[in-house]
């Protein structure tokens, strides 16, 4: 059981931290990369789609689409093209809608008359080739919502914030545990140390009483035996008298 949780515990860990990351990268390649002319990924360029001018038939708000770079040229009705927008009330947006025929501007240039299909009303002014930005290729759904999410400070806060913090506090638990558990082992090897020293001493002390008790009863034998001259006198006294 303990091992099974450990497993578990591990692959949650890690699943935050790849979660973290992921958003993270995300974060940083829809700032650098999405809605803008002058980068793509992989050959596309990718925009977040801003209304439903197109969500009759194609992409709606929130989703992502990916534009390839075509030569002006090649494209023909029905085609879905992305462009800098002329009209009055959009100058300057990208905006990306259907061809409905082709045809030149007052000044003789080519171009292409689009439309949104939401309301099936054509666009202001004709999109000339210079600022065709490329040909529509395919969508994800409200994928782009979660990109724009992800810009925002709640979505910092819930993707990347939190998910770090998570991780940092885990982190930091998980060393002043493993600070406590040292810590423990230290003082129990600290504690063993000083039994094993009191009992080395403890045994010194008891030999050092034997030694002593045993000199002590050695000098006590020695001085209660009689000295070899003090046997000869007596010796010669015992002589003496009998003769």
């Amino acid at each position: 059981m303990k091992k099974a949780l450990k497993i578990i515990k591990t692959t949650l860990v890690w699943l935050v931290i790849l979660l973290a990351v992921s958003m993270m990268i995300f974060t940083v390649i829809s700032v650098t990369t999405f809605n803008r002319n002058d980068r793509d990924l992989f050959g596309f360029k990718i925009y977040i789609v801003n209304s439903d001018s197109m969500a009759a038939t194609d992409f709606s708000a929130g989703d992502l689409i990916f534009v390839k770079e075509t030569d002006p040229k090649t494209l023909k009705a029905g085609d879905i093209i992305t462009f800098m927008s002329q009209d009055t009330d959009s100058f300057g947006e990208i905006i990306t809608h259907k061809i409905r025929k082709l045809t030149t501007d007052a000044e003789g240039n080519a171009g292409f008359i689009t439309y949104g299909t939401t309301t099936d009303t054509d666009d202001e002014t004709i999109v000339t080739y210079p600022y065709v930005l490329g040909k529509y290729q395919n969508n994800i759904p409200k994928l782009g919502k979660f990109f724009n999410f992800l810009k925002t400070t709640p979505g910092y806060f819930v993707c990347i914030f939190v998910p770090f913090m998570l991780i940092i506090i885990y982190e930091g638990v998980k060393f002043f545990n493993l600070f406590r558990r040292y810590r423990s082992e230290q003082m129990a090897d600290m504690q063993a140390e000083r039994e094993k020293i009191e009992e080395e001493r403890a045994a010194n002390a008891k030999m050092l009483e034997e030694l002593q008790a045993l000199k002590a009863q050695l000098e006590g034998d020695r001085t209660s035996a009689p000295s070899d001259n003090e046997t000869d006198i007596s010796t010669s006294e015992e002589k003496a008298e009998d003769d």
